[in-house]
């Protein structure tokens, strides 16, 4: 059986990963942030609209192509190490899954707050808007929070890359990946006191998944040093 369309599809999910963490970061430096606090984030919405939907779907979107990216790099490795490319591969897919189903994204970005900046806008006494507001802060105490989602991505990142030095991923991806996956197992679990010590790992995160698709687009079968077909 040939996996060459399964590296394909997973360097061309890794490349579309790298595009939809590249848009919110370039929104960072033209456009105003989003604060933290209820009332100031659901004017912020308010005026912002597009900005903001812009980079919520951007980052609760990057779990669909992470998925296919762990599924074929589980199977490249499988030549390693059947047990921990499988390990690694459970641990990214069920963390992508976890992200999907509970919209996960960095603090401030809730697709709920959306919801709830129109009807505080709407809002015609300030009591309505205190209710709103309390709603609001609520959603960004539970985004802030520790989303097991996140650790799992990085330790699926960290088990992966401990096989690649052995495969044609190469020495440079294997220990960016492993220095990516263990600080982002950290940064994910300390991230509501973190604040901007967590851009490091942001940073190398889509390195990562840079530099895995070049290799499943130019190693492709050969990733894991083994013949396309068994």
């Amino acid at each position: 059986m040939s996996w060459s369309t399964l590296y394909r599809f997973g360097g061309y999910a890794a490349v579309l990963y790298v595009l939809l963490v590249a848009v919110p970061v370039v929104l960072i430096f033209t456009a105003p942030l989003p604060p933290t606090e209820g009332r100031e984030l659901l004017e912020y919405i308010a005026d912002h609209r597009v900005v903001y939907l812009t980079q919520l779907v951007c980052f609760v979107g990057l779990a669909v192509p992470a998925l296919v990216v762990f599924g074929a790099v589980a199977v490249a490795l499988k030549g390693v190490d059947r047990s921990v490319a499988a390990i690694g591969g459970l641990l990214g897919i069920v963390s992508e899954v976890i992200a999907l189903a509970t919209a996960s994204s960095p603090q401030s970005l809730h697709g709920g707050l959306v919801l709830l900046s129109g009807s505080y806008v709407e809002a015609d006494t300030e009591a309505e808007r205190a209710a709103l507001v309390s709603s609001a802060d609520a959603l960004i105490a539970a985004t802030n929070a520790v989303g097991w989602g996140g650790v799992l991505t990085a330790a699926a990142i960290l088990v992966l890359s401990t096989l690649m030095r052995h495969s044609c991923f190469g020495r440079t991806v294997a220990y960016v990946g492993m220095v990516t996956g263990a600080l982002g197992v950290v940064s994910e679990a300390l991230q509501p006191v973190l604040g901007f010590g967590y851009l490091l790992y942001g940073l190398l995160l889509p390195t990562w998944f840079a530099l895995v698709a070049w290799k499943l687009l130019t190693a492709g079968p050969h990733a894991a040093g083994a013949s396309p077909r068994e």
